[in-house]
């Protein structure tokens, strides 16, 4: 199988022009629908528009609010007695923070509550069964939880109805970019300009590719794309870009009128139009620090047990193979980062190691086959894993001749390199290593990013020991079956 299974001239993505006017019947023009009056106030010319105050309120308003819910009721639940304090507060910050990894604190454009009320309730009473073994007794932990979940709704329910009169009068409105050309698009504006309750001045576009740049000029806090025109894994770039400008992206299904597999508290919606938000990145803030700790703690024990092995391993191989016995090599390590990664000798020098792209099983040997199926020869990764060079978890890390090619030839190649390498990878646990389809590998290890949790690392984690525990159990069976043969 070629290296290039799949190639893909990316051409350049011509961006749009944006003109001054607004949104006619007929062909979309770039331009701006209000929803109010402009903001007033002059600025100097090229720079960038300061954050509306409907922006800042979609960031923080429902964390406060939830906050600020969740606290009244703890605090009235102290005042009547039954429950300990620190029980209640620990409750309070546990529904925060259900809400929060719920998703629950993303302001949609409909501001409908109804659609979620079954999620918050779900994310009060998790806290309450978990903190249940040190209430005083089950009563008051149903009272705590309904009243919290009540408090909760409610609370939205009256900062929503406050939100939409404030639209209407033309204040707390975000700045939003609306991406197409089609008619899809003239709804869209046409529904904004209609209904100024839902809060959004847009800008349009024609080109997704314009999307970054013309966010972060307008600083917009919501972008909508209601077609994507040109090549698609530039169109993904183009939507990835905004999301580090802090904007909330949204995506108008391309088939309208059908029913997803989706909870509708999940969707947005605009005047009857549903929409498809994107995750936000989740690799990022107390995330990636998780994942540093956990690479830490993993590293540190693995390489504590694995110890004697490589040891071992590495004293066969001072016997049998050429000096030294460490094989170091320059990979690109994700970030536009290079990094030197060590492995464990395997077989003499063969090639140019750096621009060679499989070597074959005959010119390993026993030793070297036994080394790369048990994965023994890439425990010294591990000090690069400490090191921070490096994830456990994560795209693995490439030689930098053949990221420069593929980055050119093989669609969502380069999106990749956005994450950390790693020892393994969701790619990997795939059996998509060695001599497999390039093309392949990148959409696993795109799809592993956009979908990152941490629950994802352990379950590559699980399933890579259980994997090279399986190899290495049938390259023994085989090496005894052969043993066996010649007796």
């Amino acid at each position: 199988m070629s290296i290039t299974d799949y190639a893909v001239e990316a051409g350049p993505v011509e961006a749009g022009t944006v003109e001054a006017g607004t949104v006619e019947a007929g062909t979309v023009q770039a331009g701006t629908v209000e929803a109010g009056p402009v903001d007033a106030g002059a600025r100097p010319a090229g720079a960038p528009p300061a954050p509306t105050a409907g922006a800042l309120v979609a960031a923080a308003g429902l964390p406060l609010a939830d906050l600020l819910a969740a606290a009244a009721v703890a605090g009235a639940a102290l005042l009547l007695g039954g429950l300990p304090g620190w029980l209640l507060a620990g409750y309070a910050a546990l529904v925060v923070a259900a809400l929060a990894g719920a998703g629950l604190h993303r302001l949609r454009i409909c501001l409908r509550v109804a659609d979620q009320a079954g999620r918050i309730a779900v994310a009060a009473a998790l806290p309450g069964l978990l903190l249940l073994p040190w209430a005083a007794g089950p009563a008051r932990m149903l009272w705590l939880i309904v009243a919290t979940a009540a408090a909760l709704i409610a609370v939205r329910a009256a900062g929503a109805a406050v939100l939409r009169a404030a639209h209407r009068r033309g204040r707390l409105a975000e700045r939003a970019v609306l991406a197409g050309s089609g008619p899809a698009t003239q709804q869209l504006a046409r529904l904004l300009r209609e209904h100024p309750e839902l809060g959004l001045r847009v800008t349009t576009c024609a080109s997704v590719a314009d999307l970054p740049r013309l966010a972060a000029e307008q600083r917009a806090s919501r972008v909508i794309v209601a077609g994507l025109d040109g090549d698609e894994d530039a169109a993904a770039g183009a939507l990835r870009a905004c999301r580090p400008l802090g904007a909330d992206v949204c995506l108008l299904p391309r088939v309208g009128g059908l029913g997803l597999a989706v909870p509708a508290g999940c969707l947005d919606e605009i005047w009857g139009v549903r929409l498809i938000p994107l995750r936000r990145a989740a690799w990022r803030g107390p995330a990636r620090l998780a994942k540093r700790a956990l690479d830490i703690a993993v590293a540190a024990v693995a390489l504590l047990l694995a110890w004697p092995v490589f040891a071992a391993a590495a004293a066969v191989a001072w016997l049998r193979l050429p000096h030294p016995v460490l094989f170091r090599q320059v990979r690109v390590v994700g970030g536009g980062r290079l990094a030197e990664i060590s492995k464990l000798r395997t077989l003499s020098q063969y090639g140019d190691p750096d621009t060679a792209w499989r070597v074959p099983d005959d010119k390993c040997g026993p030793l070297g086959r036994f080394l790369r199926i048990t994965h023994v020869d890439e425990l010294p990764q591990l000090v690069s894993v400490l090191r921070g060079d490096m994830s456990l978890v994560g795209p693995r890390p490439e030689r930098p001749y053949f990221s420069r090619q593929f980055s050119q030839d093989i669609p969502g190649y380069a999106g990749r390199l956005r994450m950390p390498a790693g020892m393994t990878g969701w790619a990997q646990v795939h059996r998509l290593n060695g001599d497999t389809s390039i093309t392949d590998r990148a959409r696993f290890d795109n799809g592993y990013i956009e979908y990152w949790s941490f629950w994802l690392d352990l379950m590559i984690l699980a399933r890579t020991v259980t994997s090279v525990a399986t190899e290495a159990a049938g390259e023994l069976r085989k090496r005894s079956s052969r043993r066996g043969g010649r007796a």
